[in-house]
């Protein structure tokens, strides 16, 4: 069945079709909410919290902009008022505060070994992310770990696309100079350093 179908149903209280779209969508919310919080327990909480808004908003759905970029805008809202609640914003961390690098493999890793490398990557990633400005980590979000076009995401942040494509570049730039301590040249393109 088509999402405007799903919509559709969902608008005249169908559950089910609610729970396709829920399934659909579940973690492309919970890795938005992540991103941006760095907390699994809170995005957790804010996933299912997001749902509920959108199930008790459904009727004001009028199908002006996609039901993905609707969903979106109420997610990335919701966030921001766990922030103005908590009276904080997620902390900025520091990367050079962590002392982090990713451990030296041997010669020819074990399966295990290149996984835990590979996770250690990916935490050292998120953590230059969660040490960007909330402006940047949001439109990185939605971009680069979302997969958003600039349309979407300037319907969602209700910016100019102009501004989006500025806040998208200046990110990008601000995420690559803090992991360039931790990169190196690998066959032309750049890797996460190893020890």
């Amino acid at each position: 069945m088509q999402e405007k179908e799903l919509v559709r149903l969902s608008q005249e209280g169908n559950k089910e079709a609610f729970s396709a779209l829920v399934a659909m969508y579940k973690m492309k919310i919970f890795n938005l909410a992540f991103g941006l919080t760095r907390d699994r327990e809170v995005s957790d909480d804010l996933t299912q919290d997001i749902f509920i808004r959108v199930w008790t908003s459904l009727g004001s759905f009028r199908g002006r902009s996609e039901f993905g970029t609707w969903l979106y805008r109420i997610a990335v809202n919701r966030v921001r008022d766990e922030q103005r609640k908590r009276k904080r914003a997620w902390k900025e961390v520091s990367l050079e505060e962590t002392g982090e690098r990713a451990a030296e493999p041997s010669a020819d890793p074990s399966p295990e070994e290149a996984e835990r490398i590979e996770e250690e990557k990916r935490a050292l990633v998120h953590k230059a992310i969660a040490a960007l400005p909330r402006k940047h980590r949001v439109v990185l979000a939605l971009r680069d770990i979302e997969g958003l076009s600039y349309g979407e995401i300037s319907s969602v942040l209700k910016l100019p696309p102009g501004t989006v494509e500025s806040r998208l570049h200046r990110a990008r730039k601000k995420l690559r100079e803090k992991l360039e301590p931790f990169l190196i040249e690998e066959g032309g393109r750049h890797e996460v350093q190893r020890g």
